[in-house]
């Protein structure tokens, strides 16, 4: 398996190389279908070039043979086509020789003008000429090869301008030698522009690729790193590109948070089990001890170890429940992010349980609001939050056994206010009451069966759902903790609660006030 790995990571090719790879095929794709159509275009308009030569040239040999009424003869012709040729002959008073088109053409190095006789045999030769000679009713121009080279071959036959009898035959033949060349040339050309295209758009392909790639090996190297260390906090960097890359950093980003928070969760929860559930285990441990020594023999001893062993064990119970409530609110917004609840009916019925479980207290409601209100939040969750708070009033009004319930709301958020008349928290202690096994008072907390989760619940609960909780307190005088939720912009229909009063889903089954309430502090 390791060699497999090993040959896998060893034939690995960059996708920057596969990039700039196929980038380069396409150019070379894109530019030979160009340059095989400009190249065919060029040629085709140097071939065509050339036949107007030779028709140009055909033209003004029969114009100047035509002047005769018999056939011709060698030194007719000569006399016509030398250039040696008097101004008389040619018709012009100028000597110079270079301005007979006739003298032009025939002064190419690649035409060759032969004239024939009725019989075919040969006149007048400009040059050597390798191509037979072949009669022809009426002008034509012919493709041939000479030399293992294409040419151009035009034949016209001789008519006399005067009776317009056949007196001979005109051969031009163009070798192509110009065409030929400008055709290399242009081919060359070409060759090194495809070249050099295909170089360019490698070489771009590979930096732009290279650029492009550069937020994925940000990534990769991101994941690279919490991948060795998992408790590692390396993040990918703002990567300013304003493209699906980013976002997809920033995804990434999230997702590290997300998972490093449920790794000091998961570890804060293990620790702080461990560390609590070490006392009621030593108690339980030692009682079970002292009556495998002696205790087992008197009676009085050993109801007294198995109360004991009994209350730690349902202490222990209430903390494994509020731990796991705990855990459970951590992850609130997987699992309960679209919940929405009437706060109104909530707040109202959780009143109505207290003053019902609680008929020594004195109850005081205070309700602004005059609709009914709705928030994104589970029913049961902020039932919870109001029992949790509601309990610790409870539980800390020793001498005024009063507590003040407030549901009122602004332009965006619902205010819930519960204030109570008991011993108060100090200055010092509110910046630590919603840490997780807290207490204010740890002898009397314990005494009243608290663990110093409740107000950590209620905490993480509330902040979940993009609320706040706050405590305002003086020393024996009691305290006012107040819970903030943002208002649903939109209220929702009448049975658009439904679901969240038929939902059996809690984060516990038991209320913290049943077994485990917990103190404020």
């Amino acid at each position: 398996m390791k060699l497999f790995d090993y040959k896998s990571k060893k034939r690995r090719v960059s996708l920057k190389w596969k990039w700039a790879f196929f980038t380069s095929i396409g150019v070379l794709a894109i530019v030979i279908v160009f340059s095989v159509l400009l190249f065919n275009r060029f040629t085709n308009v140097l071939l065509q070039q050339e036949r107007i030569h030779i028709d140009d040239t055909l033209s003004t040999v029969s114009s100047r043979l035509g002047n005769y009424s018999s056939p011709l003869r060698k030194g007719d012709v000569e006399k016509y086509l030398r250039p040696e040729l008097s101004s008389e002959v040619t018709g012009s008073n100028d000597n110079n020789i270079y301005s007979d088109s006739l003298i032009v053409n025939l002064s190419r190095d690649n035409i060759l003008v032969n004239v024939y006789d009725l019989k075919g045999h040969r006149l007048f030769e400009s040059r050597k000429n390798a191509v037979k000679f072949k009669t022809a009713a009426k002008r034509k121009i012919e493709t041939t090869k000479i030399s293992g080279k294409d040419a151009l071959v035009g034949i016209e036959p001789l008519s006399s301008k005067k009776n317009g009898s056949l007196i001979g035959y005109v051969q031009v033949t163009d070798k192509l030698g110009s065409y030929h060349s400008t055709s290399r040339k242009l081919l060359v050309i070409l060759i090194i522009l495809v070249l050099i295209a295909v170089l360019s758009a490698m070489i771009m392909g590979y930096l732009l690729v290279a650029e492009l790639l550069r937020p994925i090996n940000e990534i990769q190297a991101t994941i690279n790193k919490v991948k060795t260390d998992p408790d590692s906090d390396a993040r990918v960097p703002d990567l300013k590109s304003h493209d699906e890359l980013a976002d997809l950093a920033d995804l990434l980003n999230g997702m590290l948070d997300q998972t490093q928070r449920y790794i000091d969760q998961q570890q804060q929860f293990v620790e702080d089990v461990s560390h609590e559930l070490r006392t009621p285990v030593a108690v339980i441990q030692g009682h079970i001890d002292m009556l495998l020594r002696w205790g087992k023999d008197d009676p009085e001893v050993l109801e007294e170890s198995l109360k004991a062993s009994l209350q730690e064990t349902k202490r222990m119970k209430s903390l494994v429940s509020e731990m796991l409530d705990l855990s459970r609110a951590e992850q609130i917004e997987l699992n309960y992010g679209e919940e929405i609840t009437n706060v109104s009916e909530v707040f109202n019925q959780v009143y109505n349980d207290f003053k019902m479980i609680h008929p020594d207290f004195t109850f005081t409601v205070d309700d602004d609001t005059n609709d009914d209100i709705y928030v994104k939040i589970y029913r049961n969750h902020l039932e919870q939050v109001l029992v949790i708070l509601l309990d610790n009033a409870i539980k800390y009004s020793e001498k005024r056994k009063e507590v003040h319930l407030s549901l009122s709301t602004s332009m965006a958020t619902v205010n819930i206010a519960i204030q109570d008349f008991g011993q108060g928290i100090s200055q010092e202690d509110m910046a630590k009451v919603f840490n997780r096994f807290y207490r204010v008072d740890k002898a009397r907390s314990r005494d009243k069966g608290g663990n110093g989760l409740g107000l950590s619940i209620a905490h993480r609960l509330v902040e979940a759902y993009h609320g706040n909780i706050t405590v305002e307190s003086s020393l024996g005088y009691g305290s006012i903790f107040q819970v903030n939720l943002p208002i649903m912009q939109h209220m929702p229909q009448e049975d658009d609660d439904q679901p969240n009063d038929q939902s059996d889903d809690h984060l516990s089954d038991d209320h913290p006030s049943d077994e485990s309430p917990t103190p404020k502090s």
